[in-house]
């Protein structure tokens, strides 16, 4: 671990930080920051592609900052900064004095598991990175094999984005993609139900069988799925609301149905 106090904006780490706050340097250098105790634990923990550590004097403070720092030493790359230089890379109005550089891992479809009931999780334009990040933490936690994202989807490495999945994109491979035609035809291939939510149906999503493998597409947020991919899609349900209003939070909507279409899996693994 260096211990020599890095102070100034143009040293080469902090400079390389600063650019990831943009996604275009994100997809470029494959690389995204994590911040904070647990989640720098939590990478840690499961031995993720750490490029450096960059930290500054208030993580002594912080509960288990100490020890956080004695893990890294003797793995990782480490640097303290000056507290000045921390909060221009930080993107938390009070961090904990902790970042990481993740590597951003890549996946292909192809080589997704299609035996045993797999669940699959497919985002069309989702823009709301606070969304985002919930639907990626529900779906690991219901084990879905993959998320598929179509163009129009905020980063899913956004610094909101991230903190939201407390750590799940560690777990849940995410695919990104600019042609539908590229996991459409996969899932064609190996027969996977295409399920769409909508508002216009009457069949409810209590109604239909969700034994063996199965897609589910979540819309935009303000105006649900691209009509373009209505062709493909094989059943389309809704989630009942008895209230007055009219629709649910996408996050939430996407919870109520990945828990249902993996409830069979999950009582056979049981």
């Amino acid at each position: 671990m260096n211990k020599k106090i890095i102070s100034s904006q143009q040293n080469r780490l902090v400079k390389h930080a600063r650019l990831l706050h943009n996604k275009k340097n994100r997809t470029l250098h494959k690389q995204f920051i994590i911040e904070g105790i647990r989640a720098v634990e939590e990478y840690i923990k499961y031995d993720a592609s750490i490029s450096y550590t960059l930290y500054s004097e208030d993580i002594e403070n912080v509960s288990g900052g100490l020890e956080l720092l004695n893990k890294l030493k003797d793995k990782y790359e480490a640097h303290k900064v000056s507290k000045e230089i921390f909060k221009k890379i930080s993107d938390t109005e009070n961090p904990q004095g902790i970042l990481s550089i993740v590597g951003i891992k890549e996946y292909d479809l192809n080589e997704m598991n299609f035996e045993d009931n797999p669940l699959f999780i497919v985002l069309d334009r989702i823009q709301d990175p606070g969304n985002m990040g919930t639907i990626i933490r529900t779906a690991e936690a219901v084990g879905a094999e993959a998320i598929i994202l179509n163009k129009g989807c905020t980063d899913p490495y956004n610094p909101k984005t991230v903190r939201a999945t407390m750590s799940a994109l560690l777990h849940i491979p995410i695919i990104e993609t600019n042609d539908n035609d590229d996991w459409i035809s996969v899932f064609k291939r190996h027969d996977i139900r295409i399920i769409g939510s909508s508002l216009d149906t009457d069949k409810s999503y209590l109604d239909i069988d969700y034994r063996g493998g199965v897609a589910l597409i979540i819309g935009n947020e303000a105006n649900g799925i691209d009509e373009k991919l209505f062709p493909i899609i094989d059943t389309f349900i809704k989630i009942p609301i008895t209230g007055k209003i009219e629709s649910l939070n996408a996050s939430i909507a996407a919870a109520i149905l990945m828990y249902k279409a993996s409830e069979y899996k999950m009582k056979n693994n049981l």
